[in-house]
């Protein structure tokens, strides 16, 4: 039941999206109001899942330095530093959409 109702949505959403394609006048070209859109779309699209992709790493790095510290606190100086770096790599991928974000947005008009 919840996979046909998902299916639908998906269905609708996308037939809501390219309509306004199918219903363009034949012969007439994309202006850059339009190529604009779609980019900014995509970039807010690629940094919201970049975000969620870090937010998960960062959380499931927490919990296992959070749970090896909790087995052994006479290694708590030895799992922090790793953590730390580990938490930095994971967030410098974030920035680097947010960057990659940015060079997109600076074409779009």
């Amino acid at each position: 039941m919840k996979r046909a109702v998902f299916t639908g949505l998906l269905t609708l959403l996308t037939i809501c999206i390219l309509a306004p394609l199918a219903m363009a006048a034949d012969g007439v070209a994309d202006n850059n109001f339009t190529q604009g859109g779609y980019v900014a779309l995509a970039t807010a699209l690629g940094l919201g899942i970049a975000a969620a992709g870090g937010a998960m790493g960062q959380g499931r790095a927490a919990a296992a330095a959070l749970e090896g510290i909790a087995r052994n606190p006479g290694a708590s100086d030895k799992i922090f530093t790793p953590y730390i770096l580990g938490l930095a790599l994971i967030e410098s991928l974030v920035i680097y959409s947010l960057v990659f974000g940015f060079v997109l947005s600076g074409k779009v008009i």
